[in-house]
Parts: C-alpha cells; structure tokens; sequence
C-alpha cells in the first residue's frame, strides 16, 4: 500500500497520532500546520487523499476544500469540532467526500480511509461513454469532451448515474438510492446543490449548452442529445 495522505492539522497531537496510525497501515503521510502550507504540499506532491481540518489557524477548512475543488477529485476527509447537521451538510456540498467528528479514534479513521481506497480499487470495469462524457470508473473521474471535471464524491456519483442513462428521467430519492450509503440521513436538496456545482463545471468548458435537464417537482436526466 503506497497511497500517499495529505493531512491538515495543526494540533501537534492529533496530528502524531493521525500519521502513526496510517503509517502503521502502510500509508505515506506528509503533514501541515497551516492552510497555505499545506496547499503548497498539495500542489507539489498531488496526494492520493486529503484528511482536513475545519478549524485552521489562517484559513477555514471549508474554503480550502474549495480551492482543492478548483483542481481535483482528490478524496478529502473533514476533521471538525462542530457537529451540528449544517456544518456536515455543508462540507460534503463543498466538495467533502467524508467527515469525522473531534474526538475521534484515529484507528476509526484509518479504517474508513482503507475503506474508500478499496472500494476506488474494485471498479476495474472499462471507461463508459455517453456523447461527449466519458466515466472512468477505475480513476473515478468523469472527462467532458478531453477535459477532467473536477468533481467531488458525490458529485462524481450523480453524474456517472446519469451518463449512464442519458435521457432517462430520475427523481432526487432515486439519485440519493444510487450515490449516498445512507441516503435516508441526507436531504433531497443536498442533490440540488450538487447538481448545481456539477453544471457551473461542465460549463467552464460548454458555455452555450445545459446538458443536465431539471424536470421540477421531480428530478434530474442528462440530455441524450442536445441538438434535438
């Protein structure tokens, strides 16, 4: 196991016992105590999967899972104090493919961290392809006519659900079904907002077409062939 994991942290202790108990599991960590810093680590060494904490001294760990998003689908793993439902709701709309409530078990988040790469290593099934989108399930992205859409965990779900049946209609309980591992503890507008963010990355590259139609009062479908 080489997986390389990036983690923000800046309480000394925490972060000992987050790297003594990857490196115990085999991964490679690097640590940072500051947003900037760690974004400089991300950007040279283009870690495998992001653990994040919230409360930063210079920069709210929200903001920087949105500059990460501005780039990449890296899995990132939120670190909070606050556990109120806005605040998770919150990270996983952002961009957050996970979250963990301080105090924590650092073997616990080991084991959700072992957990998410096994799952990344079973899709081994070919790229599939719908117009223009192509799902690479094994890389988990999605490439939009050449161009990686950064997208999140669920984001990435959502859309792949819908590549693979273009012009089929699905209703937000029936997306929620397909993506979230406990879909009765999530909420039919968390689909909305992601949604929304899937749509402001596909136009970065297709300005002049909505290729994901809203059918209201109901769900969402990709359009089979916008020139219809």
């Amino acid at each position: 196991m080489h997986e390389r994991i990036l983690i923000f942290e800046d309480e000394p202790a925490i972060a000992e016992n987050l790297v003594y108990a990857l490196e115990t599991e085999g991964f490679t960590t690097r640590r940072a105590a500051t947003a900037q810093e760690g974004l400089a680590l991300f950007a040279r060494e283009s870690p495998d999967l992001v653990i994040l904490d919230v409360g930063l001294p210079d920069l709210n760990g929200f903001e920087v899972c949105k500059r990460i998003r501005a780039a990449s689908a890296v899995p990132i793993f939120f670190l909070t104090a606050r556990s109120e439902e806005v605040d998770r709701v919150v990270g996983l709309e952002i961009g957050g493919d996970d979250y963990v409530v301080k105090p924590f078990s650092p073997r616990e988040l080991t084991a959700r961290v072992k957990a998410l790469f096994r799952r990344l290593a079973a899709h081994v099934a070919a790229p599939e392809s719908a117009g223009p989108f192509v799902v690479d399930e094994p890389r988990r992205r999605i490439v939009f006519r050449g161009q990686n859409l950064a997208l999140s965990r669920y984001e990435f779900g959502l859309l792949k659900a819908l590549v693979q049946r273009p012009g089929v209609v699905f209703s937000r309980s029936q997306l929620m079904e397909k993506v979230w591992e406990e879909p009765d503890m999530s909420l039919e507008r968390t689909v909305d907002s992601h949604i929304k963010a899937i749509r402001t990355k596909i136009r970065a590259f297709d300005p002049d077409t909505e290729w994901i139609e809203t059918h209201r009062g109901f769900g969402y479908s990709l359009v089979a062939d916008p020139g219809d």
